[in-house]
């Protein structure tokens, strides 16, 4: 079997998004990506038992997802999530 190295060439253009915090919204996010040809990959994250226990009232959902978009899409995927209430978009670009 073959391997391939490329040397200086990044082929990973992919970048954290939002974070979602419904499940609801999470599946409206879906359905926009996949109505608008826009990748993405979703991490779900569960929330610590403390923290759900302990923190405030916005925070007691079960669960957190962290999409993650190709860069080149963040511009049209901004758009599209404008009034989904609980997306959270991240301001930071990945390096």
């Amino acid at each position: 079997m073959t391997t391939l190295a490329f040397d200086d060439q990044r082929f990973n253009r992919e970048v954290s998004f939002c974070k979602v915090y419904s499940l609801e919204d999470k599946e409206k996010l879906e359905k926009v990506f996949l109505k608008n040809r826009i990748s993405y990959f979703i991490e779900w994250q569960e929330r610590p038992f403390f923290s759900r226990m302990f923190g405030s009232d916005r925070q007691k959902e079960k669960n957190i997802f962290t999409i993650r978009i190709n860069e080149a899409d963040v511009e049209k995927a901004t758009e599209l999530v404008q009034g989904i209430e609980s997306v959270k978009l991240k301001r930071t670009k990945e390096e």
